[in-house]
């Protein structure tokens, strides 16, 4: 069997330098055209071995290996993570990737959302360590290593400081890491590479670890059967003038033939299409970039980015599973992996809708890390159907849609202001879960708040001397609200041994439910008479039983600092006859 280029995907935090680095590598100047130089499509492009070659020199020698490898085939991926949307059967679509991370900002959050999804995905990686050409007092001297040698004592250790914030940080992970030249095992330890894609220090030492890596660890992956048929992952659906509608596809085992029949994944039944002609970008090139020249080809083996005209594929979504084949079997396999992503979810849970079936993939696996359960994923838009089936969740909880990269229909957005359902949105993974946090927080808060009103609250007051209206049947005094909220139906009590009820309230001559603490208030009060049970003076609680202390006690961050007081004083005087009061 024939060894493929492995596919390596660079990953990492919006303008930390991703499609720079590629430029570097490219000699293309993709970067330059693109909106404030960030990249705005995915891309994929191939870096031959003899480039590879070309750009490390002696350093691919001093590994002392015979490459086999045909070269590298790159994806560029937008820093908003939109790489989530490329799969394959058993994972991600890369062998290895490239963790870019700024080495003056270090991790953001969305380089821990794709550290994440790389362990989800069990994506060995590196990590390039950009913008080292802004360190002050860097100066070129030579390869990377001789350049750092050569830098004043202040730069070095400056550059070793930021490095071992990002080590520090892939700690944090359970990951064991070093500046690439001090690892000493590489199957133990992630490998650092400081470069910059201004200057191009160390690319050459970059590429030599990709290289290396993947020959060494990567090569049974690797392994093709170029005579069998294809699969491949679309990238993206397009129009081209001339020939209609387009696939850009990433071909990762097999080969694919003009004319083959194609077997393309949907969200319902698979598109069967023939392949009209297929393109390939000029080596080196971008598959996105307007300027690179496309060649016709006959026939395309992985690994391999294409270009596939094709009729009928208007319904076909990135991030698809493409195959080329016998029509039946194909559409079988294909609807079976496509199920495996969809039908794999929790018997409650909330609702997961995003843009491609590689992003619902990523999110479901995050949010799993993360011990949210989920019922339901679907790609597309959120429905109005999603915000019922969502409302009827039976934990508050649950009923939430978590929306990736995508908006609301019409009729949702309407159904949105009055329905029970909390719709999340975000194009961050990590936003997307930290929104869903504080809902939850604050639906729990919500509920616990909710159930303390069928509890009798504490509270402490006085009976006014000089206000006392009626002595018995009910008594009548003017009391004094210390501390707490007094409500009318409360049971009252002096000592914990005998109780009355608060029949009723007047404030002001007026029938209150509830008094404030610092109002003073006429209290009706049943099973008191005053000069026996109680007199002018006397300090009065609103009486708690052993049950509704204890859930007092679960919900004490909803009392005030004076309910607390309250609370503990009444516990106090109960625990004088019975010890184990409340206990």
């Amino acid at each position: 069997m024939a060894l493929r280029s492995p596919i390596c995907t660079v990953v990492g935090h919006v303008d930390h330098g991703k499609s720079t680095l590629l430029d570097q590598i490219r000699q293309t100047s993709i970067v330059k055209a693109e909106a404030g130089g960030i990249t705005q499509h995915i891309g994929a492009s191939f870096i031959p071995m003899k480039r590879i070659a070309q750009c490390c020199g002696p350093l691919l020698k001093s590994m002392g290996m015979d490459f086999t490898i045909p070269g590298i085939l790159t994806i560029d991926t937008p820093g908003h993570a939109a790489f989530t949307g490329h799969r394959r059967r058993g994972g991600g679509l890369a062998d290895i990737a490239i963790l870019v991370v700024d080495i003056n900002d270090g991790f953001m959050p969305q380089t821990q959302e794709a550290l994440e999804i790389l362990k989800g995905f069990k994506t060995p990686f590196i990590v390039a360590a950009t913008k080292i050409d802004l360190l002050q007092g860097w100066k070129a001297k030579g390869g990377l290593l001789q350049t750092i040698n050569a830098l004043p004592q202040a730069t070095q250790e400056k550059l070793d400081t930021q490095l071992y914030r990002i080590v520090a940080k892939l700690g944090e992970f359970g990951m064991n890491a070093d500046r690439f030249d001090r690892v000493t095992d590489y199957t133990k330890e992630i490998g650092i590479v400081p470069v910059s894609g201004i200057t191009g220090d160390g690319i050459p030492e970059m590429l030599m670890l990709i290289a290396g890596l993947a020959q060494r660890y990567l090569e049974k992956n690797l392994k093709v059967n170029a005579a069998g048929p294809a699969r491949g992952t679309i990238l993206e659906v397009k129009e081209q003038k001339g020939l209609g509608s387009c696939m850009d596809v990433i071909i990762y085992d097999g080969t694919i033939h003009a004319g083959d029949t194609l077997i393309i994944g949907t969200t319902g039944e698979p598109i069967i299409t023939k392949a009209k002609a297929l393109f390939t970008p000029k080596e080196l090139g971008e598959m996105r970039d307007a300027k690179t020249k496309f060649s016709s080809a006959l026939q395309v083996t992985a690994a391999a980015g294409v270009r596939i005209a094709a009729p009928g594929i208007e319904g076909a979504l990135g991030g698809m599973p493409i195959r080329t084949g016998d029509a039946a079997s194909g559409a079988e396999d294909i609807k079976k992996e496509i199920a495996s992503v969809l039908l794999d979810t929790d018997a409650h849970g909330v609702l997961v809708k995003a843009d491609s079936l590689g992003s619902l993939e990523a999110v479901h696996k995050l949010l799993s890390g993360h011990k949210i359960p989920v019922r339901s994923v679907a790609i597309g838009a959120v429905t109005k159907k999603d915000l019922t089936d969502a409302e009827a969740a039976k934990e508050p909880t649950h009923r939430a849609v978590l929306a990736f990269s995508v908006g609301m229909t019409d009729d949702a957005t309407a159904l949105c202001r009055d329905s029970g359902t909390k719709v999340i949105s975000s194009n961050v993974i990590y936003r997307l879960i930290d929104d869903y946090d504080i809902w939850i927080a604050e639906v729990k808060a919500h509920e616990e708040a909710a159930s303390l009103e069928h509890i009798s609250r504490p509270c402490k007051f006085q009976v006014m001397n000089g206000y006392i209206f009626r002595q018995s049947n009910p008594a009548v005094v003017g009391v004094d609200i210390l501390m707490g909220d007094l409500r009318s139906g409360n049971k009252v009590t002096k000592d914990g041994k005998n109780f009355g009820k608060l029949k009723g309230l007047q404030e002001n001559k007026e029938n209150v439910t509830e008094a404030k603490e610092g109002s003073q208030v006429a209290a009706s009060i049943e099973g008191f008479t005053v000069g026996r049970q109680i007199d002018a003076n006397d300090f009065l609680y609103t009486a708690i039983n052993d049950d509704e202390f204890r859930e007092l006690k679960k919900f004490k961050q909803f009392l005030t600092g004076k309910e607390k007081q309250v609370l503990q004083e009444y516990a106090d005087m109960m625990r004088q006859e019975n010890p184990l009061w409340g206990l």
